[in-house]
């Protein structure tokens, strides 16, 4: 039997060196595998490039790695929830290689199948395409680093000819993932919205790294209901249930809202 559990998340994370990439997964505050995070920041690993959907908020999510100035660069699709972020990146301190979100997607589950590259018609016609977008800004307005023009084919494509832009997957070094479940050989199942990127990211890094919330014994799981097979895990480390899970923003319906205001037995 291959026996993929680790101790701890301080040991399954201990070869990460400074300046590896890392595919991470979570989108928002959702599904973020914050004890991997956490025990990375503990061991002063820095100059880290980082793919994921964002960046955290400032004190929780990736934005702990971020808050202690140890990534040197982000790859993402939203970034708007963190106001370090904004604050690093227009300095000049960040890099930012801002990604739609499909294609962010497409870019991570690419790489994991061994995909180089793919053409999509998201951003044709824009600076994704077209390049200048700032990368890297030099700290007195001005732009050090700007997104390269990228290649733009015609294709036949439902009937009529469009264009479409190429893209090259995304391979890590590592990827850092959270799911709700998972066997010794690595199999995972994810919790609703927490599968997310979680799946896509794990793909994509060439190590993967997984914390799960319950760790059972191979055969226990389903085979129909596993989301995202071992062979893409190579360690797992089980954190408990009652790992703590934040809610980047709590809302409630116009309805519910006023339910609440009501004086009790109105």
């Amino acid at each position: 039997m291959i026996d993929k559990t680790w101790g701890s998340a301080a040991e399954a994370v201990a070869d990460i060196r400074d300046g590896a990439s890392l595919a991470v997964g979570g989108f928002g505050l959702s599904g973020n595998p914050i004890a991997l995070i956490e025990a990375l920041l503990a061991q002063g690993t820095s100059d880290l490039s980082i793919v994921s959907n964002n960046c955290g908020v400032d004190d929780w999510g990736l934005g702990i790695l971020l808050d202690a100035k140890r990534i040197r660069k982000m790859t993402s699709s939203y970034v708007g929830e963190n106001k370090e972020f904004e604050r690093q990146f227009l300095s000049g301190e960040l890099e930012l290689e801002l990604t739609p979100q499909g294609t962010l997607a497409e870019k991570l589950r690419a790489g994991g199948s061994g995909i180089a590259a793919f053409y999509t018609q998201t951003g044709v016609g824009t600076q994704v395409a077209e390049g200048g977008l700032p990368r890297k800004y030099d700290g007195a307005g001005g732009i050090a680093v700007a997104s390269p023009v990228k290649d733009v084919r015609t294709f036949e494509f439902g009937g009529a000819s469009s264009e479409f832009v190429l893209e090259e997957a995304i391979v890590t070094d590592f990827a850092l993932v959270h799911a709700l479940r998972g066997d010794r050989h690595g199999n995972l199942v994810f919790n609703k919205s927490a599968r997310n990127f979680n799946p896509l990211a794990a793909m994509a890094g060439t190590v993967c790294i997984a914390q799960v919330e319950e760790l059972v014994e191979p055969g226990e799981l389903d085979p129909d209901s596993i989301h995202l097979p071992g062979i893409y895990v190579h360690r797992i480390v089980e954190v408990g249930t009652d790992i703590e899970k934040r809610i980047e923003r709590r809302t409630v319906s116009v309805a519910q809202a006023a339910a609440r205001e009501m004086p009790e037995g109105a």
